[in-house]
This record gives C-alpha cells, sequence and structure tokens, in this order.
C-alpha cells in the first residue's frame, strides 16, 4: 500500500480575511434584496397583480432552502467550498435576472410567466441555499474559536449594510420607473455582486483541504451525516433552538408598522422611522455580542451564555409590546422596540458564533468533515422557520380580530406568544452544552476584573 498523504489545516483566517467573507455575504443580501424586497413592491403596486403572488414566492424561495442539507454535504465531499460559493452565487444572480425579465408574462397574465417565475425563485433559493451554507461551513472551518463571536457580527453586520446600500442606490436610479430600467438597474446589481463575490473568495482557501483528515477516508454519505446530527443532543436540541427563535424573530416582521398605525397612529413614515429604530438596536447588539464575545466568549459554552440573555432579552422585550397594546399611545413605544431590536441583535450573532463551534465539531481526520451538512440542517430550520414566522405571525392577528377579539386583544396574543418561543428558545440554548462550573467561574473572574 503506498502511503497515506496527510493535507495540513490552512491557517486561520485573519481579519481581512473575515471582510473578505463578509463581503461575499454582502453581496447575497443585495441579490436576494431584489427579490425579496423590490420585485414585491413591483409585482404588487406597478403591475397590480395580487399581493399574494409575491409573498408566495418569496416563501417558495425558502421552501426550496430545504436543499440546504444536501448542498453542505455536497460541499463536504469536495476538496474545497469555494466552487459551490461562487457557483451558488451565478445562481442566484441568474435567478434574479430572470425573475425580472419575466415580469412582461406576469403583465399580460400568461401562465408561461407564472412558471417562470417559479423557476426563477427556484434558482434564487438554490443559489443561496449553496453560496451561504457553504460561506458559512468555510467561515466554521478557518475562523479560530476566540474570533467567532467577531466573525458572526462582521459578516452580519456585513450582509445588512449591502442589504441597506442596495436599497438606497438602486431606489434613486429606478425614478422615474420603467421596465427597461428596472432591467438595467438590476442586472448592475447583479453583476456587480457576483463580481464582487468572486475577487473577494478567490484565493481565501488556499490549495489546503478546508480540515485536516486522511485522504482515505470517506465523507460519510448523505443519510449517516443526518443521523449523526439526530444522535447528538447538542446538535439536534440546536435546530431546534433556531427554529424556535427564528420563528419567534421573524414572526413580528409584518405585524410591527401596522400595530404602531393601529394602536399609536403612526403615520407611515413615522412607522418606517420606527423601524429603522429597530435595525439599529439589531446592529448596536451584534456589535456589542462581537466585542465582548470575543472578550469574554472564548469558549463555546460562555458565548452561549450571550444567546441566553439576548433570547431573555428578546421575551421581555415582545411582553412589553403586549402591555403597550393595551396601554395605547403612553407606553415608550420607541424604546421598547429599540430594546427589542438590541436583544434580537445579541442572540442572534452568539448563535452564529455558537452554530460555528458547533459545525467544526462534527467531523475530523478520523470521520470526515461534517461542517458543510450541519450548516445545512440549521440553514434549513432557519429557512423553514423564516417561512412561517411573517405569515403565522399576520394570520394570527387577522384570526383573533376575526373571532370577535378587539384590535389590542389580537396583538396582545400574538406578541406574548413570541415571548413564550423565546423563553422557549432561551431554556434550549441554556442547555445545549450548558456552561460547566469552571467556564462560569473564568468568565466571572474576567468580569471581576
Amino acid at each position: 500500500m503506498g502511503a497515506v498523504r496527510v493535507v495540513q489545516p490552512a491557517p486561520p483566517l485573519g481579519w481581512v480575511g473575515i471582510v473578505r467573507m463578509g463581503l461575499v455575504q454582502s453581496a447575497i443580501g443585495a441579490i436576494v434584496m431584489l427579490a425579496t424586497s423590490l420585485l414585491n413592491r413591483v409585482m404588487a403596486v406597478e403591475y397590480a397583480l395580487p399581493a399574494a403572488l409575491p409573498a408566495g414566492l418569496v416563501a417558495w424561495h425558502y421552501a426550496v432552502q430545504l436543499s440546504r442539507p444536501a448542498w453542505g454535504h455536497k460541499s463536504d465531499k469536495g476538496r474545497q467550498r469555494t466552487p459551490w460559493i461562487i457557483g451558488g452565487m451565478g445562481m442566484l444572480a441568474l435567478g434574479a435576472l430572470l425573475a425580472v425579465n419575466v415580469l412582461t408574462l406576469l403583465a399580460g397574465r400568461q401562465v408561461s410567466g407564472y412558471l417562470l417565475m417559479v423557476v426563477a425563485f427556484s434558482m434564487i433559493g438554490a443559489g443561496v441555499g449553496a453560496a451561504g451554507t457553504s460561506l458559512l461551513a468555510l467561515l466554521a472551518t478557518r475562523v479560530a474559536p476566540e474570533r467567532r463571536a467577531a466573525a458572526a457580527s462582521i459578516t452580519w453586520i456585513m450582509m445588512i449594510s449591502g442589504i441597506v446600500i442596495t436599497a438606497g442606490v438602486a431606489g434613486s436610479l429606478l425614478d422615474p420607473f420603467s421596465l427597461p430600467r428596472l432591467a438595467m438597474v438590476s442586472g448592475g446589481v447583479a453583476l456587480s455582486a457576483f463580481l464582487l463575490s468572486i475577487i473577494a473568495i478567490w484565493g481565501i482557501e488556499g490549495e489546503a483541504a478546508p480540515v485536516a483528515r486522511r485522504r482515505d477516508v470517506p465523507t460519510p454519505d448523505f443519510r449517516a451525516a443526518i443521523a449523526d446530527i439526530l444522535a447528538d443532543d447538542d446538535a439536534r436540541r440546536f435546530t431546534l433552538f433556531i427554529f424556535l427563535s427564528m420563528l419567534a424573530y421573524s414572526m413580528q416582521d409584518l405585524i410591527l408598522e401596522p400595530f404602531a398605525g393601529l394602536l399609536f397612529a403612526m403615520t407611515p413614515g413615522q412607522s418606517t422611522q420606527l423601524s429603522g429604530v429597530q435595525h439599529g438596536g439589531v446592529l448596536a447588539g451584534m456589535i456589542l455580542v462581537g466585542v465582548g464575545g470575543s472578550y469574554f466568549g472564548r469558549s463555546p459554552a460562555a458565548l452561549r451564555l450571550w444567546i441566553f440573555a439576548g433570547c431573555l432579552g428578546s421575551a421581555m422585550a415582545l411582553l412589553g409590546l403586549s402591555i403597550a397594546a393595551r396601554a395605547g399611545e403612553g407606553w415608550p413605544l420607541a424604546a421598547n422596540v429599540a430594546f427589542l431590536g438590541f436583544a434580537n441583535g445579541m442572540f442572534a450573532v452568539a448563535a452564529i458564533g455558537t452554530m460555528m463551534a458547533l459545525a467544526g465539531a462534527g467531523g475530523g481526520a478520523d470521520t470526515g468533515p461534517r461542517e458543510g451538512v450541519r450548516m445545512g440542517v440549521w440553514g434549513a430550520a432557519q429557512a423553514i422557520a423564516f417561512g412561517l414566522g411573517g405569515l403565522t405571525g399576520a394570520v394570527g392577528v387577522d384570526v383573533a380580530r376575526a373571532l370577535g377579539g378587539s384590535t389590542e386583544r389580537a396583538f396582545t396574543m400574538v406578541f406574548g406568544v413570541e415571548a413564550m418561543l423565546f423563553l422557549g428558545a432561551a431554556w434550549l440554548a441554556f442547555h445545549v452544552a450548558r456552561p460547566s462550573r469552571p467556564a462560569i467561574t473564568q468568565l466571572a473572574g474576567k468580569l471581576a476584573t
């Protein structure tokens, strides 16, 4: 038998490398914004199509992301993840361009237009699944444990920044609106994002394999990899945690601004500003965990304390909104919403850092890599939660009002359910690799000094 060649792992990413991967997240966010926000509005307003159509397409793109575990497993089997990231970005960009160009067929109510739009959003969902899952798996294998919280914070802040910048630039270029102008602006965004992702990711992996492993140790097949997750108590609880927390996180997306308008008499401009206050709080929470988690959260157990605090804070903020539904305009709504965003940002970034740690613990030199499939499972849980969350929140309010409840009671009930979901998520987070006494003692010592 010939000698077994051992592939040495590439060194951990420095800050420049982490920022470069954040640029890929920015590119993903920019293209997704075209499909889930801009095209949503164009279909419903400029083309007077039923509002259920864009909503259904967005839900479908989340459903397609159930393929994330399969994409992650495919990237586990390859020597490198970069081709899957670039390929996913290409599919995402092409799907967005196809969706824009199909609008004329939809305007004519042609059956081929509806079919092609489903194809386009399928490409968008698959592209996000392939590129996003492989990118997170690469982060999990290449970021040092002490930098995971900061890396999660940087990449997610850059993704949000990509969405905000693209929305502002594209919005300014679209007036006066026309389909050719929309196609030109969308094409420019998609092409720029695709090229940016290639430049950012190119060469970042190097020639080394994502993890050091024997070449003669095969990656486990897909069923074995899924079975491994189901057999791992921490991974199984964390999957449920991702679903519950992201379901609660997304339930208020479609009802917060109507809540402000119906019960606090806010104008559309004021409710939009309130949404800005919430996102500002999210960024503040992300920054806090990014900085504090890197110092106090060097162990996975300590990092999960940030998740617990963020989920508990989110539950308290949502209980505050339940009270606000009864208290009315005397309630400090802006402060309540800012605190909700802050707590959401805390738990989201800490959860991503923990996700990296658990994914990195999924394989090794003797078992083969499993980071991709694990990231895929958690990404699929998040996609299901996002797809259900907004719809559940809106339908919950409508059903409660239709059953004879007042508007105040309807919002009280829905926000209360969200708070209970966050409490359940906090309990799960606390029991995923519960911090040991030495870890807590070490953390307390750092805080004391």
